[in-house]
């Protein structure tokens, strides 16, 4: 009974509403983009995350996932990240060596997406931009500014080891249906409001 009415919820919020062809518009490459350092998570919470929200009917962007060889890195990421309603940011203990990493999260901090965050294996105050002495001082202060943004949101937390999998699936999948939910509400009322001012007409 609970999966089908999160598959139900789920076809709802990705469903595309229909637009006469001189209205008609590319749809977003996911509806959530996955953040996370693939030596730590591609095979364990990212990937069965990804699986998990797909299975769903949702549409999750995980790099080994999403792309095919021969796709240039930020030619595929960039685009989902931009057209994506939410990010998810999986922080694990190598998370902060990968410039990958940190430069996705700064792109979803940037493009001003909801970020829900999620600890593996590792506390916020662990977390710290590693200055290798290539990144100049510009550089540092976005990832810096990046970084604790998401430090101060309120995530979710994981230990793999002592950890219930499922539980934490569940929790997850919750967690991103909730916000999903929530961006939709908001991007009705914004509509509404510019319809009943005039400033669109549909």
């Amino acid at each position: 009974m609970q999966r089908t009415s999160a598959l139900n919820l789920c076809r709802k919020l990705v469903q595309v509403p229909p637009r006469s062809p001189s209205k008609a518009m590319t749809r977003p490459v996911c509806d959530i983009f996955i953040n996370h350092r693939g030596t730590d998570t591609k095979r364990t919470i990212a990937g069965l995350l990804h699986d998990h929200l797909f299975r769903l009917g949702l549409r999750p962007f995980l790099d080994s996932r999403s792309m095919k060889p021969g796709d240039r890195l930020f030619g595929k990421i960039n685009p989902a990240i931009q057209g994506c309603k939410l990010g998810v940011a999986i922080f694990s203990p190598k998370y902060c060596d990968s410039y990958f990493c940190m430069q996705e999260l700064a792109l979803l901090m940037e493009n001003k997406k909801r970020v829900i965050p999620i600890f593996c294996d590792v506390k916020p105050s662990q977390l710290q931009v590693l200055d290798y002495g290539i990144r100049s001082a510009k550089q540092l202060q976005r990832l810096n500014w990046a970084l604790e943004e998401a430090k101060f949101t309120v995530g979710l937390t994981f230990d793999t080891l002592k950890g219930d999998w499922s539980e934490f699936l569940n929790s997850a999948t919750e967690a991103v249906i909730k916000n999903l939910v929530e961006l939709e509400a908001q991007n009705s009322s914004k509509k509404s409001t510019y319809i009943l001012h005039g400033r669109v007409r549909i």
